[in-house]
């Protein structure tokens, strides 16, 4: 069916009206009798949200989209690309290679890279876009990957596998057993093509329960986008027994801030009373739950050892949010009556009391320059650290 959206008038049509409520345009008689106007509609849904997900597929012309759904799984362009460092060599097989984001940018690290897909329609998709970007070093095989690998008979310098939790698994705790492939149970299989497997799963795996299923890890990224974690990579070596290091990656706009560490690390926190300055860590340092390793890095102290908040006297370079502390106040009725009103922006760690029931009954207000830390020190004691941006 996708050739027909090709029609210039077709992609001229789906261009104009990237934005416009689908509600809206389902009504609309279709004005192209010839292609389904369900199909043509997707394109519009999809290319809308491929706009700051995937910003060079949306700025090119001609690109065909499959299901939204597909967009909402794939990798980010700044996922893609930071995923794209890891690898290198000669050759590349993407066992479950749906829409292409990651195989592009592997493309620009890999002499060669081979995308598996089991949906044939998706595959056509991918090889498509490959063409159009100019990504000539795509091979794009349709079909079962394990089919692919048996039948070629040959080894690559890495194997990339991206599983997808089994729809019956919903609800249970998120393992990769209950993922298709199902990829602990096949190692032994990927061994044999190759020395490398990069796997990369939802940041809903928890990271112990992970090293649980697998073997020969070598390294774990976190990957954050814009302080959101988007997923987790797992880097496998034929034969590695060392324990793994652990990478805390937060990508923004025009920054990216890495800490690493070993995983299990046997290093111990220290803990100081509020300072002059206040830390909270990025997303990815806080999915990697490194949190003494950080202190002893960066030579902060921690307030509590389940507050996941550093304090120094100097101002340093910290990944993740700095700020001056400009006031400490007891949680108790007297201090809490002079915020009461005011505009702040209010977080709790390691708090009794939630943000919206703290909003509520004391009728601070959202938004503002002020920061408010409801937390506990290492005497146990509730406080407010007011603070500001640093």
């Amino acid at each position: 069916m996708f050739p027909q959206l090709l029609d210039p008038k077709v992609q001229q049509f789906i261009k104009d009206n990237t934005g416009s409520p689908l509600d809206k345009l389902a009504l609309q008689k279709n004005p192209f009798p010839d292609i389904p106007w369900p199909e043509t509609l997707n394109q519009i849904a999809a290319r809308k949200r491929a706009k700051d997900k995937l910003p060079t597929w949306f700025a090119t012309e001609n690109i065909i989209y499959p299901a939204t759904i597909s967009i909402e799984q794939t990798s980010s362009e700044a996922a893609a690309q930071y995923k794209s460092e890891v690898v290198s060599g000669n050759s590349l097989i993407d066992l479950t290679g749906g829409f292409g984001i990651d195989d592009y940018y592997f493309s620009k690290k890999v002499n060669h890279v081979t995308h598996c897909e089991l949906d044939l329609e998706l595959s056509a998709i991918a090889k498509h876009n490959f063409q159009i970007l100019g990504a000539g070093n795509i091979e794009c095989l349709p079909g079962d990957s394990l089919d692919v690998l048996e039948l070629l008979e040959r080894q690559w310098a890495w194997m990339y596998v991206d599983p997808s939790r089994r729809s019956d698994a919903k609800g249970k705790v998120f393992l990769l057993k209950d993922c298709l492939p199902n990829v602990p149970e096949l190692l032994k299989t990927y061994f044999k093509y190759t020395n490398n497997i990069l796997i990369k799963t939802a940041p809903l795996l928890d990271i112990t329960a992970g090293l649980g299923e697998l073997h020969s890890v070598k390294a774990i990224h976190i990957v954050a986008v814009n302080n959101e974690v988007k997923e987790l990579l797992w880097i496998l070596e034929k034969g590695f027994t060392g324990p793994p290091m652990l990478y805390a990656i937060a990508l923004g706009k025009d920054s990216r801030e890495v800490f690493e560490t070993h995983y299990d690390t046997e290093e111990e926190a220290f803990y100081e009373l509020p300072r002059n300055y206040l830390y909270e860590p990025n997303s990815a340092i806080m999915k990697s739950g490194a949190f003494d390793a950080v202190s002893r890095h960066y030579n902060v102290a921690k307030l509590h050892k389940h507050s996941q908040l550093y304090t120094s006297d100097v101002l340093i370079d910290f990944p993740g949010r700095r700020f001056v502390i400009n006031e400490i106040i007891p949680f108790q009725k007297a201090g809490m009556k002079q915020m009461e009103g005011k505009k702040m922006n209010i977080t709790v760690r390691n708090f009794p009391v939630s943000v919206e029931e703290l909003r509520k009954k004391w009728k601070i207000k959202d938004g503002g320059d002020v920061y408010a830390f409801f937390t506990t020190n290492k005497k146990d004691e509730k406080l407010v650290l007011v603070c500001s941006k640093a």
